[in-house]
C-alpha cells in the first residue's frame, strides 16, 4: 500500500499512515477496526512512563533503590565511614588443591589472597570458598538493606570444581566480591570482615 509506514519491533507489526493521509475504505482491516485516529510515531516502553510528576530536586533521591551504591563527595569533611577504609586493592593470585586422601575424597581448594593496604603494606591470607560464603551470610545479617551493594558469590559445582576453567571463573568472582566488600566503607570496618581476614 502506498503511503503506509511499517514498523516491526519484538514481533509486533504496526502500520501507520503519514499525517494528513486517511485509510482507504477498501481495506479489509477497516471492517474490523473503526479507529481512524493516527497512531503516534513514538511510543515509549511502559516502564519509561511515570505515573506522576516529581519535582526536579527529588528525582534522583526518590529513584534510588534501597541498599544501592551511591556516590558522594566526601573530601571536604571528616567522616567516620571514610576512616573505616583501609584497603587499596584485593587480588586472588591463585589456589592450592588440598587432598583429603588417596582417592581424592575430601579434597578442597584454598585461595591465596593478597590485600594491599592504603599505607603500602600487603596482607596474605588463605581462604576456602565456604569461608567466603560464611562472610557473605554474616554481612547480610549485619547489613540487611545492603544486598544490592554485595555481589553474589560464583556458583558451586560438584562436577567441575577442580577444572581449570571453572576455577578461573570462580577466582575472578571471589576477587570481585572481596573488592566490593573491602573497598566499601560500610563493610570494611565490620567485625564479620575482621574475623574473616584475621582468623
Amino acid at each position: 500500500m502506498e503511503g503506509i509506514i511499517s514498523h516491526e519491533s519484538a514481533g509486533i507489526r504496526e502500520f501507520r499512515f503519514p499525517p494528513g493521509q486517511q485509510r482507504s475504505s477498501s481495506s479489509s482491516d477497516d471492517a474490523n477496526n473503526d479507529e481512524t485516529s493516527p497512531i503516534s510515531p513514538v511510543t515509549s516502553p511502559p516502564y519509561w512512563m511515570q505515573s506522576h510528576q516529581r519535582s526536579v530536586s527529588n528525582i534522583s533521591i526518590e529513584s534510588i533503590p534501597r541498599g544501592a551504591i551511591t556516590l558522594q563527595d566526601n573530601t571536604d569533611g571528616e567522616d567516620v565511614k571514610n576512616k573505616a577504609c583501609w584497603a587499596k586493592s584485593v587480588y586472588i593470585e591463585g589456589h592450592v588443591v588440598v587432598n583429603g586422601n588417596r582417592t581424592g575424597i575430601g579434597s578442597f581448594v584454598v585461595w591465596n589472597i593478597n590485600v594491599e593496604t592504603l599505607r603500602g603494606g600487603t596482607m596474605r591470607i588463605r581462604k576456602r570458598y565456604s569461608e567466603f560464603d560464611d562472610l557473605r551470610y554474616r554481612l547480610l545479617k549485619t547489613f540487611p538493606n545492603s544486598e544490592a551493594a554485595m555481589p553474589p558469590l560464583p556458583p558451586k559445582s560438584v562436577i567441575s570444581k577442580f577444572r581449570p576453567k571453572f576455577l578461573e571463573t570462580r577466582r575472578a568472582g571471589l576477587q570481585y566480591f572481596l573488592n566490593c566488600i573491602l573497598l566499601n566503607p560500610e563493610f570494611s570496618g565490620s567485625p564479620a570482615l575482621k574475623e574473616f581476614l584475621f582468623s
